[in-house]
């Protein structure tokens, strides 16, 4: 998919290959860039991997400011109180981004660079009036998120730039905020519209500023001025709230595409614009928002630092230090499959739809396909082949055979290790924790109510100290 894999470890050494390679393309999550490769759209001979900038990864409070790094991801958010308190909007946004597998690596930097209406996170913080900031050898520049998109997946951003910042104005005592998303299913889900709007009241709840947007109804996320201007100086009644969602289906032109028709998005934006007002007016805004997000990131162990990487791998796998050579065009599930000869972990849809290939790396719970297999350099990973101990089989894996919850057995290495993973991040996990754990692995066979009984035994097993097996065997822990 690509022929030169470039890795800078300083900022100034990720610009200076920008302009020296012309056409070259920036990864870091990969969670977008590698599905377009594989798709063939925007070909690219070399890749930039910025995952080594530490100096970007970061989500803080700056005085009246929330300021996210280039390489700050979706679980950074979610993981940050200051962005619950004063950012409710982006958090509710990072939490609909596809599943856990993928907030552990997606990052909301790449999220605005690919551009499209309906990536979640755009939404909100246009909403949020942010300001993107952009850096190349030659000098960095801020632009207002409101001239950052300049089409369908276009964006200001020159080819030799880097997008370093994400600012916005925290949220403040007077004003709430909200973002809604409808998607077609409950997790891996692209938006079939999506709102977020940043309403200041004063001390009798009148409005007296709106700011509305939607994704999924033009070739970028569109304010809702008509619906804007209504809402100013008016109580959020039901007839004041009905009124501004009609308005608002004014201001859109949706189009027909597979997720919905334009009459269905256009009823979908009243009813959502409703419901949003709805729980503002009611101080609900957080509904439904868990205090803790599921992370599939236990925070695992730091890297080593080995030399820098040149071309060959050097990585531990499942405890075991190994060397892999000519995989630097590989993906990290290839690279494991076919040159480390760990099959365990499968292709199902190369694309981080499906969860089969999940493996851990660095802790963290991720979508093999969609690593490139140079960002194993100095990891530590841990695949299904490495979830038994001494023999003896992690809870999860005793607790499936208990349970029946293996057919065909083509899901279980990934429904595994994102299990595996939630119960290392949660000592006693609750039904909705253990779905979301899987929500980004499919299985075909058995409508995993199987494999949901397996996980809650094996929450129970793992603090036991004896495993009791099918066969009424008893093995100590």
């Amino acid at each position: 998919m690509w022929n030169r894999y470039l890795q800078p470890t300083t900022v100034a050494q990720a610009l200076s290959l920008l302009e020296e390679h012309e056409g070259s393309r920036v990864v870091s999550g990969g969670t977008d860039v590698l599905v377009e490769l594989q798709r063939g759209i925007k070909p690219a001979e070399t890749l930039v991997d910025i995952t080594k900038l530490s100096a970007l990864r970061y989500v803080r409070s700056e005085g009246d400011d929330i300021v996210l790094g280039g390489l700050a991801t979706h679980n950074d958010v979610l993981a940050s109180s200051e962005c619950a308190a004063f950012g409710l909007p982006l958090v509710q946004a990072c939490i609909e981004v596809g599943a856990p597998q993928i907030r552990t690596r997606g990052t909301v930097a790449g999220n605005l660079m690919t551009a499209s209406p309906a990536n979640d996170t755009i939404t909100p913080l246009v909403a949020l009036g942010a300001t993107i900031t952009l850096q190349s050898s030659s000098g960095t520049r801020d632009v207002a998120i409101a001239d950052f998109f300049t089409g369908f997946r276009k964006t200001a951003a020159r080819p030799d730039e880097l997008l370093t910042a994400i600012r916005f104005k925290k949220v403040g005592p007077n004003q709430r905020g909200i973002f809604l998303k409808l998607g077609l299913r409950r997790a891996q889900a692209i938006s079939v519209i999506n709102v977020a709007m940043v309403l200041t009241l004063d001390e009798s709840d009148v409005v007296t500023a709106a700011v509305i947007t939607l994704g999924c109804v033009a070739p970028t996320i569109v304010r809702a001025p008509s619906a804007e201007a209504y809402l100013a100086g008016k109580r959020l009644d039901e007839a004041t709230r009905s009124e501004a969602g009609r308005l608002a289906c004014g201001d859109v032109a949706p189009i027909d595409d597979l997720r919905g028709s334009k009459e269905y998005r256009n009823t979908t934006v009243a009813v959502f614009i409703a419901e949003a007002l709805q729980r503002i007016a009611e101080d609900r805004c957080a509904k439904g928002l868990p205090p803790k997000p599921v992370l599939l990131d236990s925070g695992g162990p730091k890297r080593t630092a080995p030399t820098a990487f040149g071309g060959t791998i050097q990585t531990t796998v499942n405890e075991r230090a190994i060397e892999i050579q000519n995989a630097q065009s590989k993906t990290l599930l290839n690279a494991l499959r076919d040159n480390a000869l760990l099959t365990g972990a499968k292709e199902g849809c190369a694309e981080g739809e499906c969860g089969a290939c999940t493996v851990w790396l660095d802790g963290q719970a991720v979508m093999s396909c969609l690593v490139p297999a140079a960002q194993a350099h100095g990891a530590q990973i841990t695949t299904i082949e490495g979830l038994a101990k001494g023999g003896v089989l992690h809870p999860l894996q005793q607790a499936y055979i208990n349970h029946g919850a293996v057919q065909c057995g083509f899901c279980i290495p990934g429904m595994l290790m994102a299990g595996a993973k939630l119960l290392e991040e949660v000592e006693k996990p609750t039904l909705e924790q253990h779905q979301v754990a899987i929500s980004g692995n499919l299985c075909r066979c058995t409508g995993y109510k199987k494999i949901l009984d397996a996980m809650a035994d094996a929450a129970v097993m793992q603090t036991a100290e004896v495993l009791v097996l099918p066969e009424g065997v008893k093995v100590k822990r």
